[in-house]
């Protein structure tokens, strides 16, 4: 496995440890489809999140959150929608969102966190 799968993974169980311990239920995990794939999938109340998880070892080449463009953040739009299409049982009666998640450090168990809530 490489480096950056191994970092990335890392940083996806970080994520999900995190937003857990703020109260979000984990439905689903790298979802796939044939137009992309979904880090995680949270649900709090009456929201359902689509989260995106950027992690770096540092800022050296910039914020994680900075990858996120305007293609990138429509691509997590459509999957989201294709998301709930595919799960109407959960996303049922939800909100739908996209959020980001961006972690930083060479150990991402111990690295900074930050939440982006409803990236539009």
């Amino acid at each position: 496995m490489s480096h950056n799968t191994t970092l990335g993974r890392a940083g996806e169980q970080r994520a999900a440890e995190h937003l857990r311990d703020d109260g979000y239920a984990i439905v689903d995990r790298n979802w796939r489809c044939s137009d992309g794939e979904i880090d995680l999938v949270v649900t709090r109340d009456n929201v359902l999140a689509i989260v995106e998880v950027k992690t770096r070892t540092s800022r050296r080449y910039g914020h994680p959150l900075e990858a996120l463009d305007r293609a990138k953040i429509d691509r997590l739009w459509r999957l989201a929608m294709m998301w709930a299409r595919t799960h109407p049982d959960i996303a049922r009666g939800r909100r739908i969102r996209v959020d980001a998640v961006a972690v930083i450090g060479a150990d991402p168990g111990s690295g900074s966190l930050e939440h982006l809530v409803a990236l539009s």
